[in-house]
């Protein structure tokens, strides 16, 4: 790719899967401006442009609104840096999106040949035992017992609906740090009350015993999130991480 190339709007909007119209409009507002415009009157974007339509892209994916975007990208100086958080939160989804599309082929073809349904190899979107051995090193065995016998006892549409609150969960943490917002804002206070309540769900955990360290626990977790990749990858990386981690130290000092 030549630094000093350039596509029409049409091309890139053909690349992109958007319209003229969306590009347009994102140059009405500020949002994404063409390299150059044409003695036609035509828009065309050079590299750079299309690097930030990725990132709009991406964004709007996590659910972001234009507004919020803009606040997005007009604090970022490193675009590498930014992706790079992007490409961590992209690689989780691809991973457990990949087991579930493995799982769903694997249920279809055991009801067309008439076998016998496999339920415990019908959620690998969720491998519950993965961390067994971490879970009984950290809190005990009788913590990785009880929560894995919870699991097991819930039908298959309380677990698919308790997944969507992990996911719907992780993706409002991510929307949330890539907004700006600050840990103790309102917006980031909800979301740390909704992962304490998640948290206080889990038979098992010291957040769920009667008389527990609940504060203790979400401040340990916290940590965790931030020094361990593979959760941070949970929340967009290390950055996003970092907002889970402060925005729940600020819940814990006030109401746990």
């Amino acid at each position: 790719m030549n630094d000093d190339e350039e596509w029409s709007i049409q091309q890139i909007a053909k690349l992109a899967g958007t319209t003229s119209r969306t590009l347009r409009h994102y140059d009405d507002i500020g949002l994404l401006e063409p390299s150059s415009i044409g003695h036609n009157g035509y828009r065309y974007y050079d590299q750079a442009a299309l690097v930030r339509l990725q990132r709009i892209l991406l964004l709007r994916e996590l659910g972001l609104g234009l507004p919020q975007i803009a606040e997005v990208l007009g604090r970022e100086t490193s675009e590498a840096h930014a992706l790079e958080s992007h490409l961590a939160w992209l690689r989780q989804e691809q991973g457990r999106l990949a087991r579930q599309i493995a799982s769903v082929e694997n249920t279809i073809t055991a009801l067309r040949g008439g076998e016998r349904l496999m339920a415990e190899n019908m959620f690998d979107g969720f491998d519950h035992t993965q961390y067994k051995d971490e879970v009984e090193q950290r809190w005990g065995k009788k913590a990785y017992a009880d929560s894995d016998r919870w699991w097991r006892s819930m039908s298959a549409d309380d677990k698919a609906a308790w997944q969507q609150r992990v996911a719907d969960l992780g993706r409002d943490w991510i929307a949330a740090a890539e907004s700006g917002v600050a840990p103790d804002a309102e917006e980031a206070q909800a979301l740390a009350e909704r992962h304490v309540a998640w948290l206080t769900g889990i038979p098992g955990t010291p957040a769920a015993a009667p008389g527990g360290d609940v504060k203790g626990y979400v401040l340990g977790l916290g940590d965790m999130y931030v020094a361990d990749p593979r959760f941070a990858a949970n929340y967009g990386g290390e950055k996003g991480a970092a907002f889970v981690r402060d925005a729940l130290r600020v819940y814990a000092d006030a109401h746990l």
